[in-house]
C-alpha cells in the first residue's frame, strides 16, 4: 500500500517542479469525512489547515487516512515552524508539509531541515504510521527525501524583499501566498485585492517563475472566471476555497435568503 502514497506524492511533486497546473483543497475542520468528500473532487492535493483551526494530531493522522484511500496527498500546515509540530505529523503518514509564515532565509533552512532525513536533512528515524509501523521503513526512508513535497508560504513584507532567496532553496517545490496575512504586515488588514497586496504577490509569482518554483493562492469563491484569472496572473496552482469558506458562504447566502423571504414580525 505504501507504493500507493509514494507514487501519489511523487507525482505531486513532479507537477510543482515542472509548474503544472495543480488544484488544492483546504480542510479546517476535524472530520475525515470531509476529506473523503474533498479527496474524490479530483483535486492533486488536500492541505488541513492547522494554524487557525482546533485540528489536533490525532484528528489530522485520521484526515490524512483518508486523503490517502482515495490516492491522494495530504499535506498539513502546523501551527508553527517547532519539531514537536512537525515531527508527530510526518510519522503519521503526511505526504509533505505546507510551512506558513516563512521570511527569512534563516527559518527556512531550520525547518526544511526537519522535514527532510539526513544527510539532507535533519529529520529523525521513527516507526508509526507513515513508516508503516515498521513493514514499510526501508521503502519510506529511501524515497522520503525526493518524493515529499515541500511548500512555504509567503505572508509578510519581510518574505516579500526576500523571496529571490527563498525561491531559490532547493527544498522549495512551492510558494504559496497568504492574502490575508501579508494584507495585515502591508497595514491593510482584510484587503486582498489592495495594490500594494497585488503588486507584492506579483513579486512573488516573478520570482518563482524566475527559479522555476510553483506558485499558488486560495481562492475564496471557487467559479472558472476566478481560476482562469488566477493563472493568467501567473500563478500554477489554486488551492480551491475551504470547507470553513464553503460554509461561510452558504451562511451569508441563506441567512439574506431567509431574510428576504420570511415574513416581518408583528408589531
Amino acid at each position: 500500500m505504501i507504493s500507493h502514497y509514494i507514487e501519489a506524492r511523487r507525482d505531486l511533486k513532479r507537477k510543482l517542479q515542472n509548474r503544472e497546473k495543480v488544484f488544492g483543497a483546504w480542510i479546517s475542520f476535524g472530520h475525515p469525512s470531509i476529506a473523503d468528500i474533498f479527496a474524490r473532487s479530483g483535486v492533486d492535493f488536500v492541505a488541513i489547515d492547522m494554524e487557525h483551526s482546533t485540528i489536533n494530531q490525532a484528528e489530522a493522522q485520521r484526515i490524512i487516512a483518508a486523503c490517502q484511500e482515495q490516492r491522494v496527498p495530504c499535506l498539513p500546515r502546523p501551527v508553527s515552524h517547532g519539531n514537536e509540530m512537525i515531527k508527530p505529523l510526518l510519522d503519521s503518514g503526511a505526504d509533505g508539509m505546507i510551512i506558513p509564515m516563512v521570511g527569512t532565509s534563516e527559518e527556512l533552512n531550520r525547518v526544511a531541515a526537519l522535514c527532510k532525513f539526513p544527510t539532507q536533512g535533519k529529520r529523525s528515524f521513527g516507526l508509526s504510521r507513515g513508516q508503516g509501523y515498521g513493514f514499510d521503513f526501508d521503502e519510506y526512508v529511501k524515497t522520503w527525501n525526493e518524493t515529499s513535497p515541500f511548500i512555504i508560504q509567503i505572508e509578510s513584507k519581510e518574505g516579500v524583499d526576500n523571496i529571490e532567496t527563498l525561491a531559490a532553496h532547493q527544498d522549495v517545490d512551492g510558494v504559496m501566498i497568504g492574502p490575508y496575512d501579508l494584507s495585515g504586515s502591508l497595514g491593510v488588514p482584510g484587503q486582498i485585492n489592495h495594490p500594494l497586496v497585488t503588486e507584492a504577490a506579483s513579486k512573488v509569482i516573478k520570482a518563482c517563475a524566475q527559479y522555476g518554483k510553483s506558485c499558488g493562492t486560495q481562492l475564496v469563491s471557487v467559479d472558472q472566471q476566478s481560476i482562469e484569472q488566477a493563472f493568467a496572473s501567473g500563478y500554477t496552482f489554486v488551492i480551491l476555497s475551504s470547507d470553513l469558506f464553503l460554509l461561510w458562504k452558504w451562511g451569508e447566502q441563506t441567512r439574506k435568503l431567509i431574510a428576504e423571504l420570511k415574513p416581518p414580525s408583528p408589531l
